[in-house]
């Protein structure tokens, strides 16, 4: 996956009564006009390159079927997942159903996480940002016993 900057920041945006969202201008090229967005962790959803994606779904694919949360958690991913045309002006298009699953109303965070963005209501956002500030000290002491950080 040559040429896929990692995404990084916090950018504010407004979803608009077509439930379309602008995605970052810095990262539009990444686009190349073709975008998968889908169900992610924590009440948010996850905004994926074409290239990226794919190369996640084949790995989704390789999971062992034999395993009942394995099988949930994929089903939660890929058929949650839909293709989404960049429009010239930089925008995507999100269905109801995943608007509905991040409770997104007007104000929405795009946050840059290395390979993908996450699309967020405001509010679920700074709910979820304050927690993760006040677990940050346990959380890089766990990554340096881990030898990652």
């Amino acid at each position: 996956m040559k040429n896929i900057p990692i995404f990084s920041g916090e950018y504010h945006h407004l979803l608009d009564f077509k439930r379309r969202l602008a995605i970052p201008v810095k990262f539009r090229s990444t686009f190349h006009g073709k975008a998968v967005v889908t169900k992610g962790m924590d009440g948010c959803l996850f905004l994926y390159p074409a290239p990226v994606w794919e190369k996640l779904a084949e790995k989704l694919g390789q999971l062992p079927l034999g395993e009942k949360k394995t099988r949930q958690f994929v089903r939660i991913i890929l058929a949650g997942a839909v293709e989404t045309e960049v429009d010239r002006q930089g925008r995507i298009l999100i269905p109801g159903y995943l608007c509905d699953f991040a409770s997104l109303k007007k104000k929405v965070i795009v946050s840059g996480l290395y390979d993908r963005l996450e699309i967020w209501d405001q509010r679920e956002w700074e709910k979820t940002k304050q927690k993760a500030e006040k677990d940050k000290e346990k959380v890089a002491e766990e990554l340096g016993r881990m030898g990652i950080y």
